[in-house]
């Protein structure tokens, strides 16, 4: 099914189907920092909040100039793919700047609570783009009888956004990620697990099941679309990272998640 949904995304065809967003826009984001004004908090979420309808509680994604040579994929999706670069971009916004970590990045109205970034997009999406520009499926982390680690074309991914002099920033998404083994910034790479799909056994109809949060991980899920190839646990007492909370911009940036399959050469 999924080298449909490439095909798809090559020819940018029918694939706006509508996309059920329930981001809970009016909740206060986690970042708990005790220094931090009522004023800036209520500041934090009215700009979550302009990031969607407050009647239908569709997105409306901050606008961000397009990356230039990349097609855009069709709409609710805010992902674009170019081929000649083999890069897949996917905007979103800052969710998270303090606390332990599950995910790096979920789809909006997931699992922002952990999560350092919320993309406008379905995990499926992404799935489809990296197989566009050439990334190759391995399979996710599985734990019985014993533990298999994720695997798949590493994908790099970096951060792109503007502070508040309007200054352009990048970072790899590594930088915005805290090791609490090591007290440093987390090393591993991510790779291609490619999560997976179930079947409603009433309807028939089959569905992604990363679209319940886990799209890009740090801790390991039978279900994630990227996770790393090592062992992390999901349990709350064990978990190994937490978000780099000084190299993070503020609560509701917009930021643009660049994708860059490393592509052995034959």
């Amino acid at each position: 099914m999924l080298k449909k949904l490439a095909a798809v995304v090559l020819c940018l065809g029918a694939y706006s189907t509508f996309w059920p967003w329930t981001a809970a826009a009016e909740e206060a984001p986690a970042d708990s920092a005790n220094s931090r004004s009522a004023d800036t908090i209520q500041e934090d979420i009215k700009i979550i909040n302009s990031y969607f309808d407050p009647v239908t509680g569709e997105p409306l994604p901050p606008k961000i100039p397009a990356p230039p040579g990349a097609k855009p994929l069709p709409k609710p999706d805010v992902v674009w793919v170019d081929t000649t670069q083999k890069l897949v971009y996917a905007d979103g916004y800052v969710a998270l700047r303090r606390g332990m970590l599950e995910m790096f990045a979920c789809p909006v109205g997931t699992k922002e609570h952990e999560s350092v970034v919320a993309l406008f997009t379905r995990a499926q999406t992404i799935h489809a783009a990296l197989l566009a520009v050439g990334a190759e499926v391995g399979h996710p982390a599985s734990f019985r009888p014993k533990f298999r680690p994720a695997a798949g074309t590493v994908i790099e991914i970096e951060v792109r956004w503007q502070d508040a002099e309007k200054n352009r920033k990048q970072a790899r998404a590594q930088d915005w990620i805290k090791d609490l083994q090591t007290g440093k910034l987390m090393t591993h790479p991510w790779v291609f697990a490619g999560s997976g799909f179930w079947k409603d056994e009433e309807t028939g109809q089959e569905y992604y099941k990363a679209e319940s949060g886990d799209l890009v991980c740090v801790s390991n899920f039978s279900t994630a679309t990227l996770d790393l190839p090592v062992e992390s646990s999901q349990v709350n007492d064990g978990l190994t990272f937490e978000a780099n909370t000084e190299q993070i911009p503020r609560l509701g940036t917009p930021v643009r998640l660049v994708f860059k399959p490393v592509i052995k050469k034959p």
